[in-house]
Order: structure tokens, then C-alpha cells, then sequence
């Protein structure tokens, strides 16, 4: 009897962080990213903040918290996270696996996201590059692809595309369904001018997100233009204009070339 109380226990704690987490980013979107339509995410953060009560493992919740401060973008929360994640790692006394330095990955990877919102991106890289040399546990499976992605997404603005591309290789061995690898690696074939790659790559994004995401349909279409699969660049445009009748550019930029472009 005592085991299935405590699985029960257990399974209520971790709805109850799942529900944090879709507080903190409910378009799993990428943390450290600049969004073009930042929506208000105080009344988000208010209920998260509610809900950390219920979190009974002091070092999740405490995670958690500095999460909802990063959430908020404001300069004095992100410090104030930085700090907390630093705490939390200095209070973690469990050894390493094997002996050795410990990589504390969901610290680590708090503290980078952190950092490269501050515009510090040489101290998140140096965090981030003993994730990427840590060995991969599959109980912290969501730390570490944020880890590799946020490093993807500093060597892919640096020019260092074969990098990167390790990286989503990973990532995507871990997780096939990760729609944001899918996309940096279409990302990278786009600056390599490869339109074809990048259209297939863009095309595996554009379906695990449901095709909703207009932004993904863009760019999934500006490919097919350029790669010349002029019909469905006409056929994507056309879904996201169901959805989305005022996305900027997308009828000027892409569906019009390319009805004009199957014109004989």
C-alpha cells in the first residue's frame, strides 16, 4: 500500500510540474529567444509561482522558481535566477557517477539560458560545452536538449554550422520528434543555400507542429520557392492564410511568385 501512495504522490507532483512548465513557456518556444509577439506573461508567472507551493523536492522547485524568473525577461529576475541556479548547484552534494566532477545539466543549462539573455554568450558557451561533453542521462532528456540546442543556436550565429549540426544530430538521436532541431537544421542548409535540404527539414518541423505555427510555414515555403516546388509553396502559403489571414509578407513574398512562376 505504502508504494502505490507514494507513486500517487509522485504522479499528482508531476502534473503539477508539467502544469508549471506550460505556465513558464506555453508555446514551448525557445527560452532564450527574442520573440517577435511577446505575449504578457505575468498572469502566467502568478500562477506558476502558486503552483511551486505544491513541489515537495526542494531542489525542483527551487529550479522551477528561477525558471519563472527567466520567464519574465526583466534584467533584475534573470540576475536573480543566475544567482539561484548557482545556489542550487553549490547545495547539491551527490556524488558523480563514476567519481569525478559532477555536471549538474539542468543548473547548467539555467544558468546558460540566463546568461545568453543577459547577451553573455561566451560564459553560457563555456556551461554549455561540458553539457555537450557530459554523458547523456535520459532522466534529464529535456535539460539536455535545451542544452544542445542553445549551443546549436550559438555556433549556427557564429558560422559554425558543422558544429551545430553534431549537435541536432544528437538532439534528434535522442528525440526524432524535436521540432526546433528539425528547423536549425533547415536553418543551416537555408544559409548554405541548400533550399532543397533545408525545405525537407522545415517540412518535419511544419508537421509536429500541427502546421499552426505561421512562422514555420514561411519559412517552409520561402524554401519550396527557392527549390522551385512552386505548388507547395502555394499549398503551404494557402494553409497558413487559413489561420492566419494577415501574416505579414507571405502572400507578397511567396505565394504570388510562385502562382506567377507556374505561369506559362
Amino acid at each position: 500500500k505504502r508504494q502505490v501512495s507514494t507513486q500517487s504522490t509522485w504522479g499528482s507532483e508531476k502534473c503539477v510540474i508539467n502544469m508549471i512548465e506550460v505556465y513558464i513557456n506555453p508555446d514551448n518556444d525557445n527560452l532564450w529567444e527574442e520573440s517577435e509577439e511577446k505575449p504578457d506573461t505575468a498572469e502566467n508567472l502568478q500562477q506558476a509561482t502558486k503552483l511551486l507551493k505544491e513541489v515537495k523536492d526542494p531542489r525542483r522547485r527551487e529550479i522551477l522558481e528561477a525558471y519563472t524568473l527567466v520567464a519574465s525577461r526583466n534584467k533584475d529576475n534573470l540576475e536573480k535566477a543566475l544567482a539561484k541556479f548557482y545556489e542550487v548547484q553549490s547545495n547539491d552534494k551527490t556524488p558523480a557517477p563514476g567519481g569525478g566532477e559532477k555536471t549538474d545539466v539542468p543548473c547548467l543549462v539555467g544558468m546558460s539560458i540566463a546568461l545568453q539573455m543577459l547577451k553573455q554568450t561566451p560564459k553560457a558557451r563555456n556551461h554549455l560545452k561540458r553539457i555537450a561533453k557530459a554523458s547523456y542521462n535520459p532522466d534529464e532528456a529535456d535539460d539536455f536538449e535545451k542544452g544542445w540546442l542553445l549551443l546549436a543556436d550559438i555556433n549556427i550565429a557564429g558560422g559554425k554550422f558543422d558544429v551545430a549540426q553534431e549537435l541536432l544530430k544528437k538532439t534528434l538521436q535522442a528525440n526524432k520528434s524535436c521540432g526546433r532541431a528539425w528547423e536549425f537544421m533547415g536553418l543551416i542548409y537555408e544559409k548554405e543555400q541548400s533550399y532543397r535540404d533545408a525545405a525537407d527539414c522545415y517540412e518535419n518541423t511544419w508537421r509536429l507542429m500541427n502546421e499552426a505555427d505561421p512562422r514555420i510555414g514561411y519559412k517552409l515555403g520561402f524554401n519550396y520557392l527557392k527549390a522551385k516546388r512552386y505548388v507547395n509553396a502555394i499549398d503551404v502559403c494557402q494553409k497558413v492564410l487559413v489561420n492566419h489571414p494577415n501574416y505579414p509578407k507571405i502572400r507578397k513574398d511567396i505565394l504570388e511568385k510562385a502562382r506567377l512562376s507556374l505561369r506559362p
